[in-house]
């Protein structure tokens, strides 16, 4: 059960508490992705549930042939492996997925206009529907950030699988404590060549220009053990 309430900053403060009180408003993500005109941002927890729905809202979408509406999920690597993501998302246009490491709220904002926020720390089970389009385009910028910052699906899943290697595991960490290539190599016990080498791929797939970057960007993508 999705529980409604108004924040619009336009009502008088007895009718919105009128409108704060909670009452039935099933289907909530499936209208608002229906509804839809320009964009929805969407964070996905991982949660069997969230998932559900939001591949349900999807699927009617796709249906429609709305093509002009972006789609944008914001993952955590737990809901990578849901039907969602692995089959849905494929087959819905202008749909992208990018996995971020930040614990977020659950949410959806939809043409930053309206939003249904789940907080973690909410007991009563309960989402909450914003129509404040400040409080809703608020939210929709912070997603954005959290977006801007996070690691598009086929990145994630073709660096996980190239830098979580022994071999890269350990060029990652002496570039993330800032060792020389020549102690570096000698460290790893392969020639100074070989080491530039791996460090050059790096470079490469990490999408950087120096190996200081590539140390960063190694912990902020949390590929490094220490940073898990």
């Amino acid at each position: 059960m999705i529980a409604y309430r108004s924040m619009s900053a336009q009502r008088t403060a007895g009718h919105a508490e009128a409108e704060a009180e909670q009452r039935p408003a099933e289907g909530a993500v499936l209208r608002l992705i229906g509804g839809a005109r320009q964009r929805v941002s969407v964070t996905l927890s991982g949660d069997a549930e969230q998932a559900a729905e939001i591949a349900t809202a999807l699927v009617r979408h796709s249906r429609t042939g709305d093509s002009g509406v972006t789609i944008r999920l914001l993952c955590t690597p737990r809901a990578l492996d849901t039907p969602l993501v692995r089959t849905v998302v494929p087959n819905t246009p202008n749909c992208k997925v990018r996995v971020t490491e930040v614990d977020l709220d659950e949410a959806l904002v939809m043409d930053g206009r309206i939003a249904v926020v789940r907080a973690a720390q909410e007991s009563d089970g309960h989402d909450r529907v914003m129509e404040d389009p400040a409080a809703a385009r608020t939210l929709e910028l912070l997603l954005a950030c959290a977006w801007r910052g996070a690691v598009p699906l086929d990145d994630y899943e073709r660096l996980g699988g190239r830098l979580h290697t022994d071999i890269g595991q350990r060029v990652l960490e002496r570039l993330y404590v800032g060792c020389t290539d020549a102690v570096a190599a000698r460290d790893m016990k392969v020639s100074l060549r070989t080491y530039r080498r791996h460090v050059a791929e790096i470079m490469r797939d990490l999408g950087v220009n120096s190996r200081f970057q590539a140390g960063v960007r190694a912990a902020e993508l949390h590929l490094l053990p220490e940073c898990g």
